[in-house]
């Protein structure tokens, strides 16, 4: 049985809503520049945003360029970074990414995902969210919550993410597609829960397909 998808209008008007609610939604981890953002994002991996702020706060005041997290050192880092999950292997990325951006980018953060994608620790989804973030274009940044929300939903229907991202790019209206992860992240993580959807205070509760509300 295929998956329920919505309709355009359908679409449209959901974003209406959640652009209504929010115009200008932000993600929640705290960085001062582009290269902060990018480490902040592969730390995130299997961790909270509100974890990993709080591990960043001290260290990016001290280490906010590549060169500078290279002259704090891994032992420096890892004891900045040691409360988030998989903090050894995420500090050795951090430390090798640093230093390819001094040699092969001149310690600027590229802005193409191929190029993202080729640091340690930089997935496809880590490289979205700072494409999007930071350079403003509309890349869709597919998590656990967006994968639930557009599954659930209708909004984006697919088998895994990577065609939950497809769908978002082919099924969104192109003036929503900028901020479209942001309010599909917020919405999950704030409303369209994994266990206990709060189904009965959604705004678009009336548009939804999921069946088993609870209301």
């Amino acid at each position: 049985m295929p998956a329920p998808r919505m309709t355009y209008h359908q679409i449209s008007e959901v974003f209406a809503r959640f652009r209504a609610q929010e115009a200008e939604p932000k993600g929640e981890l705290e960085h001062t520049n582009a290269y902060t953002l990018t480490v902040a994002v592969a730390l995130s991996a299997q961790a909270t945003d509100a974890g990993v702020n709080k591990a960043t706060r001290a260290l990016f005041e001290i280490a906010d360029t590549p060169q500078k997290m290279l002259d704090l050192g891994l032992e420096g880092l890892t004891e900045h970074i040691k409360t988030i999950g998989l903090f050894r292997q995420k500090a050795k990325n951090v430390m090798k990414l640093s230093q390819i951006l001094v040699d092969d980018f001149g310690g600027v953060v590229p802005s193409s995902r191929e190029a993202l994608t080729s640091l340690p620790g930089v997935g496809r989804k880590t490289a979205n969210v700072v494409l999007n973030m930071w350079f403003k274009q509309p890349a869709q940044a597919v998590d656990t919550h967006i994968f639930r929300v557009g599954n659930r939903t209708g909004i984006a229907p697919g088998k895994d993410v990577d065609a939950v991202e497809r769908a978002i790019e082919d099924r969104i209206p192109a003036e929503y597609q900028q901020h479209a992860h942001h309010w599909l992240i917020l919405h999950g993580r704030y409303t369209c829960k994994a266990r206990k959807p709060a189904c009965a205070n959604c705004i678009i509760r009336d548009i939804c397909l999921y069946e088993e509300k609870t209301l």
